[in-house]
């Protein structure tokens, strides 16, 4: 079984139109803009899933700063996966800034059967992931359905990108602290988080945190592996692949020629993510 922890979906409308959306949102503006960049439907996924033997995909949102459209997609979403049932999991996307409505939103997603919420951008969505009071009813309201955190994450150095942001590892680490009851995973390697593990106290405050392993071809040598399980523990990593900013063969040509145990393979591409999400091994295609 192979679960792609990190992958991204849109509604035909969007696809179709998509500049009135650039218009409408920064956040899908700055992921969006360039031709190069092409939003996914659920039925495109799913063809790129059965092309590269993907047996479930996450599937997330996007960090839209207007409550109206985190509703929008989450409903293609909830829609996605009732039609795909055995293929997709859904996250959904709230606007921290707009507390009640977010509250709201995350009951609504609960109901309609998601898992978690994500990609969290608190950058572009301009609410700050440190601060406490802000955050404390949406943790209370996601530990209350057991459901998951999906952050964007950010590397301090190296180079630029669309979309890179600022959540960087201090920001994440403060957040984590505030919150060590929720469980979470850190898009994009946690923006390098695993390195400070090396630090006692850094490690311990990992305990219900999860790394995947989104657009990394983009960002690291493939060594990232080798040291972020010397770092962290191989039970912490889950596949991802971004799509569609990437097709998921070229992360899976990468993973399965590396020179790693095939337990700690099979944990990277599915173990791990069939313990968070709670799917039973025959949970395969429709």
């Amino acid at each position: 079984m192979v679960i792609d922890f990190h992958t991204h979906i849109f509604p035909p409308r969007i696809k179709q139109d998509r500049s009135a959306y650039i218009n409408r949102d920064p956040c899908f503006a700055l992921l969006y803009s360039s031709p190069k960049a092409k939003p996914a439907t659920a039925d495109e996924l799913i063809a790129c899933m059965d092309k590269n033997e993907i047996d479930i995909s996450v599937v997330l949102n996007i960090g839209w700063t207007k409550h109206e459209l985190c509703m929008e997609t989450n409903d293609y979403i909830m829609e996605s996966v009732a039609r795909y049932p055995k293929r997709l999991i859904g996250f959904g996307a709230i606007q921290p800034r707009q507390v009640g409505d977010a509250l709201t939103e995350l009951e609504r997603g609960a109901r309609g059967g998601l898992m978690g919420i994500g990609e969290l951008r608190s950058d572009i969505q301009s609410f700050d992931l440190t601060n406490k009071d802000l955050m404390t009813p949406i943790v209370e309201e996601l530990v209350k359905h057991k459901q998951i955190l999906l952050t964007h994450a950010s590397e301090p150095v190296g180079h630029q990108y669309p979309g890179k942001g600022r959540i960087t590892p201090d920001v994440l680490y403060h957040f984590i602290t505030n919150f060590p009851q929720l469980t979470m995973v850190c898009a994009h390697w946690g923006g390098g988080l695993p390195f400070f593990a090396l630090m006692p106290e850094v490690k311990k405050a990992l305990r219900n945190v999860y790394f995947d392993t989104a657009a990394s071809p983009f960002l690291y040598s493939p060594q990232i592996y080798q040291q972020a399980i010397s770092l962290v523990g191989a039970d912490k990593l889950l596949f991802g692949s971004d799509y569609r900013l990437l097709t998921p063969d070229r992360s899976l040509k990468e993973i399965k020629s590396l020179d790693l145990p095939e337990e700690t393979k099979r944990l990277i591409l599915s173990g791990n993510a069939q313990k968070l999400l709670n799917i039973k091994s025959k949970f395969g295609k429709a």
